[in-house]
């Protein structure tokens, strides 16, 4: 199957000098239920990552969705784990996790990456979502 995926969005930290121990890469991957759900969930997503350039700590964002599986999330690249706590309890998206929440199953995973380089960090995004029959 194929994963359809935004383009890289940076973040108010991409440029920023990697810390000691690297950038955390986060991959969330939801599979909603009844497809009906999927336009609702991509355009949360979309309204997330308009802030993304101002979001304390991010690096960088893909959306991706492989719509005849009914799943979507995301690939993000943040300066450590703080930052994406942080995104995590934004107002914003705790009210578009309870909304969708009961509506399907999340995945999630995270790892350690020396440098933010989109040609590095797609293809381990795209084995870990495969590994979960992409």
């Amino acid at each position: 199957m194929k994963i359809v995926k935004s383009g890289w969005c940076a973040g108010a930290a991409a440029g920023e000098a990697v810390p000691v121990g690297g950038l955390l890469v986060s991959v969330t991957d939801f599979t909603a239920d009844r497809a009906t759900d999927l336009p609702g969930i991509a355009r949360a997503g979309f309204r997330l990552r308009r802030a993304w350039p101002t979001l304390d700590g991010a690096v960088g964002v893909w959306l991706w969705t492989i719509p005849t599986r009914r799943r979507a999330g995301s690939v993000a690249v943040w300066r450590d784990a703080d930052a994406m706590r942080g995104f995590v309890g934004l107002p914003e998206h705790v009210a578009i996790m309870r909304h969708y929440r009961t509506r399907g199953t999340t995945r999630t995973g995270t790892w350690a990456v020396d440098h933010a380089d989109p040609g590095r960090i797609w293809p381990d995004a795209d084995a870990f979502l495969r590994g979960a029959g992409a």
